[in-house]
């Protein structure tokens, strides 16, 4: 095998820090010839799904019915007036919960009395003080219910009137739906979204849903999720209904209900929360989750006023609209990923972390560390091809372009054009019908901010003997100057790292969150890590600061290009709005990083000859 060479000797940076180039290895052309190959079925399978989300941006502003109820009643109102009131705002749907026995009593259609009460009203009568007794009002409704349940009961006569008795208060049993306020719903238009209720003591449960597009369990699990059996005939009874998918709550259940189905993404903000949220901040959260995570179910409650839920509907319904995003019946197709292309696109990311290894200036170091991340990421994923290839692009793509090359400022290029590339491997890969719903998170996002910062910092170490670099670091003498940059640099990275993703370690100030909102509402808000992650590269790579600060800056730019692909990893947010992320990130970074290129050259001219007496003229 002809012997790897550097490109050229070990170069110096303008500050005077020595980085290593890459090894030019004799297959490099040959491995960046499969990238660019592999691309090709990894950008059909990107115009794929982007064709898929495109047609899925439609979106229910869906009202809890018993919310709207409860506050009709509390202004004197009717809740189906109410309810169109909403309508005219952009209200499309309607959550109605399966009936239980307390509301046949509640609309008079039976009477309830425990046997305490009956025996006070009918001294002698044949009746237990501690069961419970139903009577019709309306003809036949509580001598129906016995047959729906495994409780037994029976029938007695108390002073010429016949009561069914209950050995246990069925206030709470459910009864099934309300047909004719079902009926009125639909035919106003509006989508309904069933929740039906789980109870034991049920004989067939989910035979009597009606006819909807969508069901919606309540509590952490559907029904049927602890007996097979039970959980099939659910599965069966579904039939062409959709399951909801909550956001952050899962069912347990709910997968076996969702494969081969599809569900409807959720997104709905606790009462207790709502409260503490002004309507448009609220509404924010709303077009956010329909925009930019893919909720098709925006399931409303309305505030204590009518006032405040009048504003957060006409500003929901203004950001929708301003975000492209159709107020209508969601119809909902499951993602349908092609298993040929995906094979296809999976040579790439193995070649980029191939080529990674052998351009370590110390290539045995090199192969050494691309084993062990391709090792790590199939260890994470259980050996799944797709998902851990995935993984591999999302770590190696970030890194490759500033092993290769980190000596100008046009580096910063190439490193970005490897960063996109990657990006198109990480959809390829990564994107199928259960990551699109959030059902399938991507594993080890915390290691796409660490590993590339590992994998570029290990390829700075000189090529000579580690032991001989080890003994260097250890002699090197360390200046108070230089604990104050380090310990910076860290506490840097770990609130970069602890702020990842949507639930984090650290909190965010009320200024910063404002900003944020005002961002989210007018364009898709690019992420903070890609904003001062750019600049920093630009700067380093410009080598206009002294001693090792570059080689830290470009350390700190690997964060910015690691986000790229971090922000793609969320499969649930559509393809476009995460480019419109990046390339917004890429374009203020870009700026941003001339600018202060510019600012630092200045300062330090001004550093160095502010107070110094002008040179004499030399003469002849």
């Amino acid at each position: 095998m002809t012997q790897p060479a550097p490109t050229r000797p070990d170069a110096a940076l303008p500050s005077g820090v020595a980085l290593p180039p890459a090894t030019r290895h004799p297959w490099t052309p040959a491995l960046l010839g499969l990238i660019l190959l592999s691309l090709i079925p990894a950008f059909v399978l990107a115009f794929q799904r982007v064709s898929y989300e495109q047609s899925q941006k439609t979106a229910a502003l869906v009202m809890d019915y018993p919310a709207v109820t409860a506050q009709a009643r509390r202004f004197g109102l009717e809740p189906e007036a109410l309810l169109e009131r909403y309508q005219r705002l952009g209200v499309n749907g309607v959550a109605l919960y399966e009936d239980v026995v307390g509301s046949l009593v509640q609309r008079g259609e039976i009477v309830l009395k425990t046997g305490a009460d009956l025996l006070a009203d009918v001294p002698g009568a044949p009746v237990k003080a501690q069961n419970v007794y139903l009577r019709s009002v309306k003809p036949g409704a509580a001598e129906a219910l016995p047959a729906r349940y495994t409780i037994p009961t029976r029938t007695v006569q108390a002073a010429g009137q016949t009561w069914v008795e209950w050995p246990t208060d069925p206030t709470f049993l459910p009864t099934g739906p309300n047909t004719e306020l079902l009926a009125r719903l639909k035919a106003k238009g509006l989508t309904v979204v069933y929740r039906p209720y789980a109870d034991d003591a049920l004989r067939e449960p989910g035979a009597d849903w009606p006819d909807v597009p969508f069901i919606l369990f309540n509590g952490d699990e559907v029904i049927g999720a602890r007996t097979p059996e039970l959980l099939s005939k659910i599965n069966e009874r579904l039939g062409t209904r959709l399951p909801a998918l909550i956001e952050a709550t899962p069912q347990r259940g709910l997968d076996t209900l969702i494969a081969g189905r599809g569900a409807a993404r959720t997104f709905s903000v606790n009462p207790s929360w709502q409260n503490r949220l002004d309507p448009l901040t609220l509404a924010s959260k709303y077009n956010l989750a329909a925009r930019e995570r893919s909720m098709r179910l925006l399931y409303l409650r309305p505030y204590p006023t009518i006032g405040e839920t009048e504003a957060l509907l006409a500003r929901t319904t203004e950001l929708l609209g301003r975000s492209g995003v159709r107020i209508t019946e969601p119809v909902i197709a499951p993602f349908q990923d092609n298993t040929a292309l995906r094979l296809l696109s999976l040579v790439g990311p193995l070649a980029a972390l191939l080529l990674l290894g052998l351009s370590f200036p110390l290539m045995r170091l090199g192969l050494l560390v691309a084993a062990g991340s391709a090792a790590l990421a199939f260890a994470l994923n259980k050996l799944d091809p797709f998902a851990s290839a995935a993984l591999v692009a999302a770590v190696t793509f970030p890194a490759l372009g500033l092993v290769l090359r980190r000596h100008r400022v046009t580096d910063w290029f190439l490193a970005t054009g490897l960063s996109l590339a990657g990006v198109l491997f990480v959809s390829a890969l990564g994107a199928n019908k259960d990551s699109v719903l959030g059902l399938e998170p991507f594993r080890g996002v915390g290691l796409t901010l660490l590993l590339p910062l590992v994998l570029v910092g290990l390829s700075f170490l000189p090529r000579q003997d580690l032991r001989q670099t080890a003994r260097d670091i250890y002699n090197a003498p360390i200046k108070l100057g230089d604990v104050v940059v380090m310990g910076l640099g860290l506490a840097v990275f770990a609130l970069v790292f602890l702020r990842r993703g949507n639930t984090t370690g650290a909190s965010v100030s009320d200024t910063e969150a404002r900003i944020r909102q005002d961002l989210q509402d007018s364009l898709v808000r690019p992420r903070f890590k890609e904003l001062a992650g750019h600049p920093l590269a630009l700067v380093g790579l410009s080598g206009v600061l002294p001693g090792y600060f570059s080689a830290l800056l470009i350390l700190g730019g690997v964060v910015g290009q690691a986000s790229i692909l971090n922000t793609f990893s969320h499969f649930h947010t559509p393809l476009l709005i995460s480019a419109q992320r990046c390339f917004l990130g890429l374009a203020a970074g870009l700026a941003a990083g001339v600018v202060i290129i510019w600012l630092v050259k200045q300062a330090l001219r001004l550093w160095q000859t502010y107070g110094g007496r002008p040179q004499p003229e030399a003469r002849a």
